[in-house]
């Protein structure tokens, strides 16, 4: 830090906040730490009684606050992402689609464990609308290290931040249970599934009802395909009942077989399975009547063809428990974290 000359300071960097007070109009910074003070600043500087400064001494090897948001900003940039103005050292991004937000947490790790910088993003994993935010970043101190955002750049794979368009645009809905398909209760389990895909722009293409019988489901099945759905779900018959077939209809249609069962309250009894690249998903009965399932949670990545793992499923233990509140705020929230 060094004392100068203000009409010298053009292009130095503020160390400290200057107020400007007008009487019976305003209190407060005219110019905040951090600034670099242009040309058209020294006028204004002089008439608030700024004749000297104190600032950044200029060094070669240091880069101001913004520099080193924008090196970050860089790291983390895609496809379909809108970047802030700086403000205050910090640049924030948000999405341009609607479509699944994804995080290398591996990577994300690297920035944050290095020291003097930071990324902070919303949960990996989960939809997001046209204008969400989705990351803000920025340096700790005023000045950093060049050589450090130099090494930041060489140590992390970038982009760190993906949104994956949403795919699938059809679906097939296979509804099982001799007792909807004989007429004698009403299915109320389709309307919800149909609900949830239209609020991602989803048509289902195919619906037929099926007995208890894992012959006709597995039937009901591959017509669906057949018919060229990028989806199919079945819905009902996922227990451990004897007269619950589900399961081994769609082993029975040669998909494989990802998982039968899932860490997450409700919705254990989920089932996923690929024919291919179409998904076909089982889907428990408390799809039909909790707000939000499993099937909340894995829908997105199903859309935007984001294949899913065991092991991935398999971590959704943590924070797979819902908590039924009162205003429910999913996906900003443990249940949807993946």
């Amino acid at each position: 830090m060094k004392e100068i000359k203000t009409e010298d300071a053009i292009g130095s960097v503020l160390c400290h906040d200057i107020t400007e007070i007008v009487k019976d109009q305003r209190k407060g910074s005219r110019f905040k730490k951090g600034h670099i003070i242009k040309e058209e600043d020294i006028e204004v500087l002089l008439n608030l009684g700024k004749e000297h400064l104190y600032v950044f001494e200029k060094d070669e090897t240091m880069i101001h606050e913004n520099d080193a948001a924008e090196i970050l900003c860089n790291l983390c940039f895609n496809e379909y992402m809108k970047k802030s103005a700086i403000s205050e050292g910090k640049i924030e991004l948000t999405s341009t689609i609607d479509g699944l937000f994804k995080v290398n947490r591996e990577e994300l790790f690297k920035v944050n464990s290095f020291g003097k910088m930071m990324i902070a993003t919303r949960q990996g994993n989960v939809p997001v609308k046209k204008g969400d935010k989705l990351a803000g970043m920025r340096i700790i101190p005023l000045v950093i290290e060049k050589e450090k955002m130099q090494q930041i750049q060489e140590k992390v794979q970038k982009p760190i931040l993906k949104i994956m368009p949403y795919q699938i645009k059809t679906a097939g809905i296979i509804t099982t249970g001799s007792e909807v398909y004989k007429g004698r209760i009403k299915d109320t389990f389709t309307p919800v599934i149909v609900e949830k895909l239209k609020e991602y722009g989803v048509e289902v293409t195919y619906h037929s009802l099926s007995l208890d019988d894992h012959e006709m489901t597995t039937s009901k099945i591959n017509e669906a395909l057949k018919q060229g759905v990028d989806l199919v779900l079945c819905t009902g018959g996922m227990s451990v009942d004897p007269d619950d077939k589900t399961p081994l209809a769609i082993k029975n249609t040669g998909a494989k077989i990802i998982s039968y069962g899932a860490p997450v309250l409700p919705g254990a009894m989920f089932l996923l399975s690929y024919k291919g690249d179409v998904p076909i998903v089982g889907l428990p009965g408390c799809v039909m009547y909790s707000r939000r399932t499993i099937f909340d949670v894995v829908l997105p990545r199903l859309l935007a063809k984001d294949l899913i793992t065991s092991d991935e499923l398999a971590l959704l233990g943590e924070g797979g428990l819902c908590l039924n509140c009162p205003v429910c705020t999913f996906p900003n929230c443990g249940l949807s974290k993946g």
